[in-house]
């Protein structure tokens, strides 16, 4: 067999991000080239951002405690972006080494450990899962963050939410017809839901699968309200395919939908075609939007809309069974440490981040870089 290759962990086209770092190394960062000149950025609201996804700050997520600050290393000057690599990073100051001591060796069910032995030959770093590990959505938010803020100073706004957890819904959203001010209170709950109700439902399963030592997972649904319609490219430039790649990045995703995903086999043509119709000011619009504001991988005008499926956290306290790689033979493990219930909450701002990041790409291979100082309000 030859060499290794370096691991892919750069996506993008007009914006490139380049995440580094591993989940137990002195810190974890990234890289984003393409940022045009002269977009000013507000850190604290950076820090918002990251405060929704940093764990310790409630029963449901893991207790290592991180404060997530991030610091700009380049470009970035007197509140502006340079237009040159803009560079992030941020500290791991809580890690537990020794709690991961033996997964070298007894690869945990359902994580990277043994993938990640078998594809880089031992070398990679194992604590924490390493550069496998969900504390690299750290960097994606921070650069998401960003993107977001580039974004609603054009007219557009990503909303994310818990949409199932464990079974449980949380309530039926018209996505043709969103009500907006209801979805802007999304990021400022704790738990994101637009039933506060059913949140409490959801909150009470995690709880219970807790004190068992158990996990649970669920569903996350995003809209992306005010992108113009044409954007994007058919076949395998299409925003589905841009989208999925880099949601698939995220650690725990599963499965991404769009628009009524997997409802859509169980219609009629009649039943699932969107009709076209003006509104008030002459714009094209759906009366429904079931195929989640795209027709042949092209921006129609009408939300964005996708779901993403999160698995339940591998990291249980439940005994399990593994294989010592050392010895060769079968043996039963338990994890220790400081682990999520459920990382379904958590991960929401993580899917508004990768959501952000593509879209500015999108807008940026649409526009170009000198076209994008210029506002380009959609419908949505």
């Amino acid at each position: 067999m030859g060499e290794t290759t370096p691991m892919a962990s750069s996506w993008g086209e007009q914006l490139k991000i380049t995440l580094f770092g591993e989940s137990h190394g002195p810190a974890v960062g990234v890289v984003i080239d393409g940022v045009p000149a002269g977009e000013t950025l507000d850190p604290n609201e950076i820090q918002r951002v990251m405060a929704r996804r940093s764990p310790g700050r409630n029963r449901w997520s893991s207790a290592r405690s991180e404060e997530d600050s991030v610091t700009i290393v380049s470009g970035w000057y007197q509140g502006q972006t340079t237009g040159t690599p803009l560079c992030m990073m941020i500290a791991n100051k809580d890690a537990r080494s020794k709690d991961y001591e033996k997964f070298s060796s007894i690869p945990r069910p359902s994580h990277a450990d043994y993938t990640g032995l078998v594809r880089f030959r031992g070398a990679a770093d194992p604590r924490g899962g390493g550069h496998f590990s969900g504390r690299l959505t750290a960097p994606l938010c921070a650069a998401g963050a960003i993107c977001k803020q580039m974004l609603e100073r054009r007219g557009v706004e990503i909303f994310a939410r818990v949409a199932e957890l464990g079974g449980v819904p949380d309530a039926e959203l018209d996505t043709a017809n969103p009500d907006i001010e209801r979805l802007r209170t999304l990021s400022k709950k704790e738990f994101p839901v637009l039933d506060d109700l059913q949140g409490e439902k959801m909150l009470a399963l995690v709880e219970d699968v807790r004190t068992k030592g158990d996990s649970v997972g669920g569903v996350i649904q995003c809209l992306i309200l005010g992108l113009p319609a044409g954007l994007g490219d058919p076949i395998f430039g299409g925003v589905e395919s841009r989208l999925a790649s880099l949601l698939y990045g995220i650690p725990a995703v599963k499965a991404v939908s769009f628009g009524d995903g997997f409802a859509v086999a169980r219609r009629l043509g009649s039943e699932n075609n969107d009709p076209l119709y003006l509104d008030d000011d002459g714009q094209v619009r759906t009366a429904t939007n079931h195929e989640g504001g795209l027709n042949g991988g092209v921006t129609n005008g009408m939300p964005v809309v996708f779901q993403i499926a999160i698995k339940p956290t591998p990291s249980i306290a439940l005994q399990q069974r593994s294989v010592n790689m050392e010895t060769g033979t079968e043996e039963l493990l338990t994890i220790e440490g400081r682990h999520d219930p459920c990382i379904v909450p958590r991960a929401v701002v993580a899917v508004e981040a990768a959501a952000a990041i593509a879209m500015t790409d999108l807008m940026l291979v649409a526009f170009g870089v000198q076209g994008w100082g210029g506002k380009h309000h959609g419908r949505a």
